[in-house]
């Protein structure tokens, strides 16, 4: 695990470098300091760049989010979303099974944008879904009356499918706030079934290596601040590994790659 000053003196080592979004280069809302110039140094050296995010939302709708907090809209080459990869697998034989889906997000309407003209019905009733679709969760609070809905569907046996597996999230201030994957997971451990989408799975790090067109594996970096999902999921697709220390962890005491194969390298932020 090396220690670096900065991505762009490793850079060169790397057919294509690939960025997590939240802890990496922003925080929801604002963009770190120096992300966005390091992106476009890279850019102006030739890299090839590209996002890979546990946003339960489609691809298009996170290269505009990453635009519009001053980064280059048409800088990265892919955009792959754990979203994006779960609406393209309700159009084949994979998923097209389940038509009635009980949505749960971070704000109305964002189940109907992401469905856009998939054959799905959209229910607010647990007795008349198939299926529970776990996008987002509003920041703050116990999510109470959704642990509840979960519990229901859960006794229903409704299979669910978790299009972010994170378990947490960086917010501005430093804050921290419960994301899908934790909800996903107690549903697993109280004997549900789920569905994930988006890292540490192989699937997602294997389209966007398809995508990019880049056949050795060991040439592609991921940089990323979750050792869970980031870090674990690139050394499970055979990539190299940058870890942000910065980021959802920067508050961390313990060391965070005890049960995980750490990186090859290291950064405080995103430089």
């Amino acid at each position: 695990m090396t220690a670096l000053d900065s991505l762009l003196s490793v850079a060169d080592r790397y057919e294509a470098i690939v960025f997590d979004q939240w802890g990496v280069l922003h925080d929801g809302s604002t963009a770190y300091p120096q992300a966005v110039e390091t992106l476009a140094a890279l850019r102006a050296r030739g890299h090839r760049l590209a996002v890979l995010s546990n946003s339960g939302k489609r691809a298009e709708i996170n290269r505009a989010r990453i635009a519009g907090m001053g980064f280059e809209g048409d800088g990265f080459e892919v955009v792959m979303t754990s979203g994006e990869a779960l609406w393209r697998d309700m159009q084949t034989e994979t998923l097209s099974h389940l038509t009635t889906l009980l949505p749960i997000t971070a704000a109305p309407g964002d189940a109907e944008a992401w469905a856009g003209d998939l054959s799905l019905r959209f229910t607010g009733d647990v007795a008349g879904a198939e299926g529970i679709l776990l996008m987002g969760l509003p920041d703050g609070g116990d999510h109470g009356a959704i642990r509840a809905t979960l519990d229901a569907a859960r006794a229903r046996h409704l299979p669910l499918i978790c299009s972010n597996p994170d378990r947490a999230s960086p917010r501005a201030g430093g804050v921290t706030v419960i994301s899908p994957g934790a909800l996903a997971h107690d549903y697993a451990e109280a004997g549900g079934e789920v569905t994930f989408y988006g890292k540490p799975h192989l699937p997602i790090f294997a389209a966007l290596q398809l995508a990019l067109g880049v056949a050795d594996p060991a040439r592609i970096l991921m940089v990323g601040d979750s050792p869970e999902h980031d870090i674990a999921g690139a050394h499970g697709a055979g990539w190299h590994a940058l870890f942000i220390a910065g980021g959802l962890h920067a508050a961390a005491t313990e060391d965070l790659f005890t049960r995980i194969a750490p990186p090859h390298y290291t950064l405080p932020t995103l430089r």
